[in-house]
């Protein structure tokens, strides 16, 4: 009984891990194809003065969202200054959902 239940949580950690693996993917492709380095960099790769390799850790999921899905009223939230201000982007829920799981990994 105790090895099934171990092999059960194990088994469903690894499918956790797998879907976390792939929506990191699938975020990594987000990133990539909406040319987000034309702005932002990770690991020296893009524009450097919109570094994002610590977003992870700065950023909450839904603080990440919010800029993604309402950068103007993230700007002026925020009282952020960067010129060109961030763009609107209009992406489906999925790609959304993928880009900041993956952000929310770029921790140092």
């Amino acid at each position: 009984m105790v090895r099934s239940t171990v092999f059960g949580l194990l088994l469903l950690v690894g499918f956790a891990s797998a879907a976390a693996a792939q929506d990191k993917a699938k975020g990594e492709a987000v990133y990539a194809a909406q040319k987000c380095t034309l702005c932002h960099s990770i690991a020296g790769k893009g524009n450097p003065k919109g570094a994002l390799d610590d977003v992870g850790s700065k950023l909450k999921a839904e603080e990440i969202r919010a800029w993604v899905t309402d950068s103007k009223g993230q700007t002026a939230k925020t009282g952020a200054t960067r010129k060109p201000e961030m763009k609107a982007y209009s992406l489906p829920k999925e790609d959304v959902d993928n880009l900041v799981a993956y952000l929310q990994t770029l921790k140092k």
